[in-house]
This record gives C-alpha cells, structure tokens and sequence, in this order.
C-alpha cells in the first residue's frame, strides 16, 4: 500500500488559511491598513467599489519595499516584524504572522505598486490565485498601493455567502472606525464608490471621536486617565444620560490594538451599575498601554483576544478608573457632609425676652363618653376652641348636620330624575335604555372591561403595539403610508454606519410614512412623519427606530417585520398614560380588529380574562 500522507500546495494551503483570516471584505481592508500603520505611513486613503467586492485598494506613504520585498511578501510566514519566538512577547506592531498577504493573494487578483523614498523607481506585482503573474518596474509614488479586485472569484460558496452591498460597507465602516480611532496622529479618508464618507486630518483623540461619531458627541465625552505600575489607562467614556441599547459604540484598545474582551466590559459596566439600567450600554473609547511580556496576542488569528497576566489587578483598575471620572465630573450623585443641613437659616431668629411659653388649657370635668350631656359638649367646646382669626377663615356650613336628611324625604316630594316633558319622548327613553360601556384603568396601565362571563385585563402598552404593528406592516405592503408635514423640518446628524443603514432602509422608511432626503455626507432632513405618532421629536423617534432595529436578533424577521416592529414599539402609548372612557373603548375596538389581538409583537399574552367561575373559587363560594 503507497504513501497517503503528503504536503498540500502552496496555493490549497493559503486558500485554507484565508477561511480564518480574510471572512469578508472588511477582513481584508483590516489587515491591509494595518500593514500600511506598520510601514510607517501618515496619511492612509482607502478605496472600496461594491462594498469591497470589486475593489479595495489601500494607498498609504510608508517606507515602501524593495523589489525583493515586494515579492516575498506574498509568500506564507514571510514577516519584518519578528525573527525569533522571543519577540512574541515584546510585540508592538499590528501584524507579525505573515499570513495575510499571502492569504489575501490566494482568493483575488492582487496588483501591488511600491517605492522607496531613496529609490528612483518601483516595483510593480501582479498575482492572481496565488501565482505571479507579472513582475516590472514602473515610476510609482513614494509608499505603497496594493489593490484586491473580485474577492473570492476562485471561491464561489464564500462569496455567495456574503451578505448585501449595506452590510458588507457596515463592516468595512467598523473597521475604518477602529484603526482610526486608536491612530488619530495618521491622516485618514475614505471613499466609496466615488464618494468620500470620511475625511479625517491629523487631531486629538476626542477631535476624531467628534468626526467619526458626529458633532453630537462632544458634550458626551467624560475624560478617563490613571497611571499605575501596571497598566496605564486613558480616552474618553460617554455620559450615562446618552447610553444606548446597543454596543456599538464600544472600543478597548490594548497597546493600539482593538480587542473584544467581555471581561473588561463587565468592568465599565460595573462602575455604571447604580447609574444606568441593565438594558442599556455607554459609549467608551478606552486605551490600556501595558508590558506586552504581560499578554499574549496570539490567540486567535483575527488577533482581537488577549490573555492576561493578572487578569484581576486589571478588572480592579479599569473599574475604578472609570468610576472615578464619573464621580470627578459630578455624573454619579454624591453626597457633600461639610453642607449644612439645620434649619437655622429658615428661622427669623427673636431676642429671648420675647419667647414665650405655649400653655394648653383643659376642662378636667371633661367626659368624652358622655354624648347626651350637653354641658360636656360645650366644655367640649370651650376647651378646645380656635382662636377668632381661624374660626373667621373656617368655611364648615353650620347646617352641616341636615345634608342628608333628602333621603328621609317621601318619594312624592323628590325630584324625579328624568324631567316631565321628555318622558313622552321615545327617543330619548331608548337612548337612555342603552347602558354606555364602561372601562377602568389600574395604575394607568391595564385596562378591565365586563364581559358576559366575568372580565378581561388588557395591557394597554402591548395592545398599542399590536394595533401599529398591523398598521405599519399594511403601510409597508401598499406602499402608502399617510404623513404629516412637520411646520420645521429638523436635521438629524447620524455616524456613517447609521447613515448607510437608513440609505439602505429608505424605500421602506417613505412606506411608513417618513419624509426623509439626504443633506451632507451623514445627516438627514426630516421633513414628515407618520400620522400615527403624536408629540415625538422628528429626530429622537429616528435614532430609537435605528437602535431598535439593530437590536433585534430575531433571524425568522425580515427587514420590512423588524422596521414595523421597531416603530410599533416607540410609537405606541407607554405604560403610566392615563386615558378616559372614550380612549379605552377606542383601543380595544382596535385591538380586536387586530389579526392577532392576544399576543403581543414580542410573543407575549396581551389579554387575560377571569371567568366568575375563577372569581368565585377565590372567595371559596359556589355560583
């Protein structure tokens, strides 16, 4: 029996080891800035056609390469960033695997153009699924461009799993949002199919968390900083008040590398524990600079997980690092024990000489038990008398004691309830014989109604949601939903993933009843809403159906479910709104003209009826 054990090609090589390191278009786009921080360049353009699918290309003015390096780089393992296992733990840079490059070659065609500034000419390399297919040298600017086009030609089940233009650009903007964010000394634009979203010169760290996040945010920044013997940290978390249902706006960055640590998310979480509701997330931008012979970077091959040395020490720091900001720039409520809290600045002070005693007078022949003896009710009265002034104010009627005798009254000399002229008036006597329907409210949540074989209980808030819910999703599917004009238009400024998200969510947003048109790279002028949402602000009611819908992981809904769904959800009355009569019997003909009125639009009951037959076996009685 032969040999079956041998070594795979090259090539089949690098196409497996692409599966881990290039996932999608972002992925790429990630490892090539970084190689261009790497190389030591300040100003970085990127490029991207059809969501990276058609083009990324990476333009950056580093130290270059030479016409060696510019083709070795595309082999497996070849890096210049380490040479011995050693230097594993004293890493600084971004990259150091080697992998990328040539992972990236293997599942596109690849054209990279570099030059030394010393050199009078570069080099350029053309590869295509692993293989050279031209080598020259040309006249190129000082740096370098390398340009990936048809991602995954070679690889169709990858690329027909890649999602639609929107998602894919989402991805590439968190990315571009990370490596800018932990390098704000470096120039960074960026352009998509011909349009430039970004423009970011060379400014402070809170300068460019204003201009990738908008103008907003700067009165939401709180400062963080604290230096120890074992970790240093600084940047910029937000202030609770603006906390959002989603953790987008979430970065760590350990030695300028951006990780995903849920454990030191717990860590700021923590500190905002007695400020903020569980459901809600802060925005922060954190940078932890620490011996990298402390942490191990090489754990995963997107290398956004770190081990830690001392794990604890640094869940300690950062917790009440954060803390500490929050309560230095009076965020969280504190108490001040050298206030003083007497009341002697309240009291007009009197010389001592004009204080007199109070003196209480009784009658000790007093008999509180003695009700028919009228001289106890006058020494009642003697005894505890107001004085002049008060009993002038007192409004108690003197003939208090005859209100009710009306009832002791013959039934000829009462006044009859309905009068005398309209009791010949058929009209009216069958207006009257109609009982009009009544409802209660509890605590101006739930709502009760008589039924024939007892009552129900209706959360108003759920039934609310389910009315709108049915309503928008018909908007949606008739594509007419009716809008009213707002008197002055309001401009909502969103970051660029926001900005993308509503591009793409545009035709269905108009359905609603939304009147939006773009005005600037990232804002929106809201020049209508629907006519179902009362008393909103234009601006506030776009950025809650934006988080909302981000935050619903519910697979089984389409886009079209998730928008009804989210504007449902803000639009409806909230619990704690009191409503009259008329309202409540509004909402539950509504409600029952619902497809399903009894379950709410997240799956929960929205009525719950209670027999007589239930209400008896409480009282333990027998109907």
């Amino acid at each position: 029996m032969s040999d079956i054990i041998q070594l795979l090609p090259d090539s089949v090589a690098n196409q497996i080891a692409a599966g881990e390191v290039v996932q999608r278009p972002a992925s790429a786009v990630k490892e090539m800035m970084e190689n261009a921080i790497d190389a030591g360049a300040d100003q970085i353009k990127l490029i991207v056609k059809d969501a990276g699918k058609s083009l990324i290309q990476v333009i950056d003015n580093g130290c270059g390469m030479s016409v060696t390096d510019a083709r070795v780089c595309f082999e497996r393992h070849a890096t210049s960033k380490i040479r011995k296992a050693e230097d594993l733990f004293a890493i600084r840079t971004m990259g150091f695997r080697g992998e990328a490059m040539a992972s990236i070659a293997a599942i596109a065609h690849v054209e990279l153009r570099t030059r030394r500034h010393e050199d009078e000419l570069g080099t350029v390399v053309e590869i295509e699924g692993s293989e050279v297919v031209q080598q020259y040298p040309d006249q190129t600017p000082a740096g370098s461009s390398i340009s990936v086009k048809n991602l995954f030609y070679n690889i169709p089940a990858r690329r027909n799993f890649l999602k639609s233009n929107s998602v894919e650009l989402r991805h590439i903007l968190d990315e571009f949002q990370r490596i800018a964010l932990a390098h704000p000394e470096i120039f960074f634009s960026l352009h998509s199919d011909g349009n430039e979203m970004f423009h970011l010169p060379k400014e402070t760290l809170k300068q460019r968390i204003v201009h990738l996040f908008g103008n907003s945010y700067n009165q939401r920044l709180v400062p963080v900083e604290e230096t120890t013997t074992i970790l240093n940290i600084k940047g910029y978390i937000g202030k609770p008040e603006f906390a959002k249902k989603t953790r987008g706006e979430q970065f760590f960055f350990v030695n300028n590398r951006f990780i995903k640590d849920p454990y030191l998310n717990h860590a700021v979480l923590n500190a905002y524990e007695d400020i903020l509701p569980a459901d809600m997330f802060p925005l922060y931008v954190l940078f932890i600079d620490i011996d990298p012979a402390k942490i191990d970077i090489n754990v995963h091959p997107t290398k956004t997980e770190i081990k830690y040395e001392d794990e604890k020490a640094i869940y300690a720091i950062l917790r009440s690092a954060v803390k500490r900001s929050l309560g230095r720039y009076n965020i969280t409520p504190s108490l001040d024990f050298e206030q003083e809290t007497g009341f002697d600045t309240l009291i007009t002070p009197k010389p001592l000489d004009e204080i007199q005693a109070p003196t209480i007078n009784f009658n000790p022949n007093f008999n509180p038990f003695d009700d028919g003896n009228p001289s106890a009710r006058s020494a009642v009265s003697r005894s505890y008398s107001y004085p002049e002034a008060l009993e002038r104010k007192t409004s108690i009627p003197q003939n208090w004691d005859s209100l009710y005798q009306i009832t002791e009254q013959e039934e000829s000399t009462q006044l009859p309830l309905i009068p005398e002229e309209q009791v010949s008036d058929s009209s009216f006597i069958q207006a009257s014989d109609q009982p009009k329907k009544q409802f209660f409210q509890l605590h101006n949540r739930y709502i009760v109604s008589q039924i024939h074989s007892g009552f129900m209980l209706i959360d108003q808030q759920a039934a609310h949601e389910r009315i709108l819910f049915e309503q928008f999703q018909q908007h949606l599917i008739n594509n007419q939903g009716s809008s009213q004009q707002s008197l002055f238009p309001q401009t909502v400024e969103l970051n660029a993933a926001d900005f993308a998200l509503i591009q793409d969510m545009l035709p269905e947003i108009h359905s609603l009843g939304f009147q939006l048109r773009p005005f600037g790279k990232t804002t929106f002028v809201v020049d209508g809403i629907p006519a179902d949402l009362e008393n909103v602000n234009e601006g506030q009611i776009i950025e809650q159906l934006l988080e909302d819908f981000k935050n619903q992981s519910d697979l089984r809904l389409n886009k079209r479910e998730k928008l009804a769904k989210s504007l449902a959800k803000n639009a409806a009355i909230k619990a704690g709104t009191k409503l009259d009569n008329q309202g409540m019997e509004d909402l539950i003909d509504r409600l029952f003209a619902c497809e399903l009125p009894n379950i709410s639009i997240h799956g929960k009951p929205v009525i719950i009826t209670y027999t007589l037959q239930e209400l008896a076996e409480r009282f333990a009685r027998n109907i």
